[in-house]
């Protein structure tokens, strides 16, 4: 790659220029949120505001935007933007049943992708018929992917060129739709015809960072950054910003990533302005790439400042003190251990389970007591209230505490008396609970056991296991009582998640890929499907009945005060679309409510080899409507049916049992202390969101993370060739899983070789694509293939020419395979 204007398309060169940045919000606060604004555009009277010289509309005031959400003519919500069409963005309808779609980079006026915003509705001449082809998506894509589909994007335009665009239209969700028609009426804030465009930026919630690259502008004061992401505009940086022998040799940096983070976006200005934050490195290159995408999502990877490592313990070993001792239930000669994955450092959850006289079992779970170290108000409470969450990359943790913490005095590492908070109950072997206990604990752990040895254990339930077999143990515990131990919790793990499921919860399991990396490089050796086993199931069923148990406690002491965590139901519109393609494809899916969807996709998809490929994909389609979880305060949300967990079908649930690495779980900790000091409910919301928002973080860059490996992957091992599975149909091409390797990937029927010609029909919800083969002898006649969800193909992974991108090829002529 020469440089990355090459890689671009021209028109998006072009339309880029329109795309920008919004403006700085700070205190104080109306009542729906707003944030009064230093910076926001004045209007001196609306023909300022119409002028010809403006680009964007200027925003309006602070005033203006609190009468107008008050009188329900402003909507405020979340700012979603297209990552494969920057062109298009979405907010939530006010209901949240569909979303609300901003057609044009205009529209949106300068806010981001993720940003809290206000928009109004235009007036009605401004509405027009337009038609979303069933190509848009919300889902991620690679670079020369973007590409493809700005390119059928500009042969369809061509076409409308001469018809007046729409300024907005409404959709279900990102839906794959055909079209989406905008109805003509009259507008009211809940119809699906209102048009809507940004008039105010609440909250900047991109952090207006990105990384990209720089192309030199002869006679130009400034040169001009393209940012990788598609969604961030491009931004003129001063030449006095750039590296010293930029001007005269250019060349050398046309493939070196920059951070650039934006200053300004002016509505009379075409580009937005910055400047550059650091030189990454070559792209392509793994530790360059990882730094752009942690500075990118705002997640604070620095080491942590000495005022922080002051907050924590000087006397090293520590050791507890005495008065301590006193206030708590000692449990270190108790058979107590830990299960976790081989090479985690950071453990905060441990189990116990000791069968009593009567036949009936004592079961604990003791989670770190990370509060004791982690005072309120001080400045290491402050920075980890910040980071909110641990991030976990391929190849390292970005960890929410010093790893003092983590890895050792908050750890409960074997032999070494811990703090812990232990919930302990009297349980049947059925699972049944007769007793609870909740308390501030010591406990001494006789072992660390991996997800490997306790799987072994479970799986040779009469062996004998040697010292050799089994990492350290503490000499009063005797091998085979851990050993019994680990089946008396698998027994009863069982019956609570036969219980759970035939209760009504529900779990969408989607393939995990995992990476074997060089010890000395961290380079991808190697890559493979990770195992959810017995071992882990038995961990995660003692965990959430922690977490369900600790919900109801606090909720009980705090009504006002307690944080939970929530599920919202899935979306109904896209839920019965779902139900319709679902009925159409003859598959029997009952999606009436979560223990419905459960039994459903336990169901047997058919008796051969690719029934788990089939369940892999049916779980997908039904996780697509489904929405996040979040945390919340229950003094901030009235109706109490609004605390319901969809998934887990349960009233309340919390997170208690990771501490170390989520924040959430530290306020629940102090909770259960009674140590809140004179926090109100508005505060504890206010974390809330804050976490949600970070949690979200965290998950889309350790997916960026498994992205980037798998790209280097592809680009040291490819092509790589595997079965896949059609996932979805659009009208110019279809998504597959690729079955060896767990990923998805979009397939370009203009981009498949040897293909003469395809067309597409749509019958209800189910999208079919025929394609039209050449055959290599030229006497015989052309080869009709017919894709549908389920259909099996061959496909070869293959790097593209841009840094960490590969395409999904489609390799070979496979029939039409009907599993239904």
């Amino acid at each position: 790659m020469k440089s990355k204007k090459k890689n671009l398309p021209k028109h998006q060169e072009e339309e880029k220029s329109a795309e920008g940045t919004g403006v700085q919000c700070s205190r104080p606060k109306s009542p729906h949120g707003l944030t009064t604004n230093s910076h926001t555009d004045k209007r001196k009277t609306r023909g300022a505001r119409k002028s010809t010289k403006q680009v964007f509309e200027s925003y309006m005031t602070f005033e203006e935007v609190s009468h107008g959400l008050k009188r329900g003519e402003l909507i405020q919500g979340q700012l979603r933007i297209n990552p494969k069409k920057y062109h298009e963005a979405f907010i939530p309808s006010p209901d949240d049943t569909r979303d609300i779609f901003l057609d044009g980079i205009v529209a949106r006026n300068r806010a981001m992708n993720g940003d809290i915003v206000v928009v109004k509705v235009l007036p009605q001449e401004q509405w027009k018929v337009t038609v979303v082809r069933s190509d848009t998506d919300c889902e991620g894509a690679s670079e020369s992917e973007a590409q493809k589909e700005h390119m059928v994007q500009k042969k369809l335009e061509k076409k409308r060129e001469h018809t007046p665009r729409a300024d907005v239209i409404v959709e279900d969700q990102c839906n794959d739709l055909d079209e989406v028609i905008t109805k003509l009426r009259n507008p009211t804030l809940t119809d699906a015809g209102t048009v809507v465009a940004v008039v105010y930026i609440v909250e900047k919630k991109h952090s207006r960072a990105a990384t990209g690259f720089l192309k030199f502008l002869p006679d130009k004061p400034f040169a001009m950054f393209s940012p990788v992401d598609h969604r961030v505009p491009r931004i003129n940086v001063p030449l006095s910003d750039c590296p010293e022998d930029f001007t005269t040799r250019p060349g050398d940096y046309a493939n070196t990533l920059f951070i650039c983070r934006i200053t300004d976006w002016a509505a009379t200005s075409n580009f937005a302005e910055g400047q550059l934050s650091k030189t990454l490195g070559q792209a392509g290159e793994i530790e360059p790439e990882t730094e752009g995408i942690l500075t990118e999502y705002d997640v604070d990877f620095s080491e942590f400042p000495d005022e922080v490592l002051d907050c924590l313990p000087k006397n090293l070993p520590w050791t507890i003190p005495p008065e301590e001792m006193s206030k708590r239930r000692d449990l270190r000669n108790e058979c107590i251990f830990t299960i976790d994955p081989a090479t985690a450092r950071d453990l905060d959850d441990a189990l116990s389970c000791k069968q009593l006289p009567d036949g009936n079992f004592e079961v604990g779970v003791h989670i770190a007591d990370v509060s004791y170290f982690v005072e309120e108000d001080n400045t290491l409470d402050t920075i980890a209230s910040r980071r909110a969450t641990s991030v976990y990359l391929v190849q390292k943790v970005i960890p929410m505490l010093p790893r003092l913490l983590c890895e050792d005095l908050c750890s409960l590492s074997p032999l070494k008396n811990r703090l812990t908070f232990s919930v302990i109950w009297k349980i049947t072997p059925e699972g049944k609970i007769l007793d609870e206990w909740f308390g501030r604990s010591v406990i001494r752990s006789c072992v660390k056991l991996s997800y490997d040895h306790a799987q072994s254990m479970i799986e040779a339930p009469d062996k004998m296991f040697t010292a050799e077999e089994l990492p350290p143990v503490d000499p009063v515990h005797p091998i085979d009582e851990i050993h019994q131990a680990v089946l008396n919790l698998h027994s009863i793990a069982k019956n609570l998640r036969a219980q759970r499921f035939s209760g009504g919860a529900l779990r969408l399991d989607q393939m995990k890929l995992s990476f074997t990396l060089d010890k000395e490089t961290m380079m991808p050796q190697g890559c493979y499907i990770y195992q959810y086993r017995d071992s882990n199931k038995l961990v995660e069923e003692f965990m959430l009945l922690a977490n369900i148990a600790t919900a109801h406690h606090i909720y009980r002491k705090f009504p006002e005060l307690a944080l939970l965590r929530c599920h919202p139901p899935p979306k109904a519109k896209m839920l019965d679309e779902l139900q319709e393609l679902c009925d159409q494809l003859g598959i029997n899916v009952d999606l009436s409510s979560a223990g419905a969807l459960h039994k459903s996709l336990i169901t047997t998809l058919g008796d051969d080899e690719y029934s788990g490929a089939r369940k892999e994909v049916l779980t997908h389609m039904c996780s697509r409507p489904m929405q996040m979880a979040l945390y919340f305060c229950t003094g901030a949300v009235k109706d109490e049916r609004l605390f319901k967990h969809y998934a887990l079908n349960v009233p309340f649930y919390t997170h208690f049992t990771s501490p170390i690495r989520r924040y959430a779980d530290i306020i629940v900790h102090r909770l259960l202390a009674s140590s809140l000091s004179a926090l109100s409910s508005d505060e504890v919301q206010k974390q809330a969101s804050h976490c949600n928002d970070k949690k979200t973080v965290s998950k889309r860059v350790q997916e960026l993370s498994s992205e980037l490996f798998f790209g280097v992957f592809v680009k040291e091992c490819g092509p790589l060739d595997s079965e896949a599975m059609v996932m979805g149909v659009l009208d110019q091409s279809f998504d597959v899983l690729v079955l060896r390797y767990g990923v998805q990937k979009r397939i370009y029927c203009k981009s498949v070789m040897a293909l003469d010609s395809f067309h597409h029909r749509k019958v209800g919800k189910k999208s079919e694509l025929t394609l039209v083969w050449t055959p290599e002898d030229t006497e015989s006649a052309p080869v009709e293939q017919v894709i549908s969800v389920f259909t099996l193909v061959e496909v070869q992974l293959k790097a593209d020419n841009a840094p960490m991108k590969y395409s999904a090829m489609l390799k070979s002529l496979m029939c039409e395979t009907d599993f239904f």
